[in-house]
């Protein structure tokens, strides 16, 4: 593959990407999860919400595998893979509204740091503009998914 960007520095980008495919895909899992079980007085409102973030999270997670092999390596696909990429974790079985917001909110503000980083890394050291871009519009997503789960706050 010749596309101005040096081998090992493509594969560098990949690596970062199979990180976030992890995280995007933990994130989505975790939400589809509050979807089907929410317990709230607003249980109707926070259920159709939690249903329009992750139809989003499962476009960009296809977003994310789909660059992965753009740069010419295969995307991850298993849930032992995504377990051992990704920065968050899960954590433990709850109904609450509350909890369910702050911890989507606090997985939110992680992809977006390292969305952040990566946006950086990919433009300065390994000459991605192209990654570099299509993180940065990511980010500006996530920015936007967080400002809404923080919105549904009490």
């Amino acid at each position: 593959m010749n596309i101005g960007i040096e081998n090992q520095k493509r594969e560098a980008v990949a690596e970062n990407l199979q990180q976030l495919l992890a995280d995007e895909m933990l994130i989505y899992v975790k939400t589809r999860n509050y979807h089907w079980n929410i317990e709230a007085i607003n249980f109707s409102e926070l259920h159709s919400f939690y249903e329009e973030q992750y139809i989003e999270l499962e476009q960009i997670i296809d977003e994310v595998a789909e660059r992965i092999r753009m740069l010419g390596h295969m995307s991850i696909g298993t849930m032992k893979d995504f377990l051992s990429y990704t920065h968050l974790s899960e954590q433990e079985y709850t109904t609450d509204a509350q909890e369910q917001l702050n911890q989507l909110i606090n997985d939110q503000e992680a992809i977006i740091r390292f969305l952040r980083k990566c946006g950086r890394i990919f433009d300065e050291e390994y000459d991605d503009l192209g990654s570099s871009d299509f993180v940065i519009a990511l980010m500006e997503q996530h920015e936007k998914m967080r400002w809404m789960l923080a919105s549904h706050q009490a």
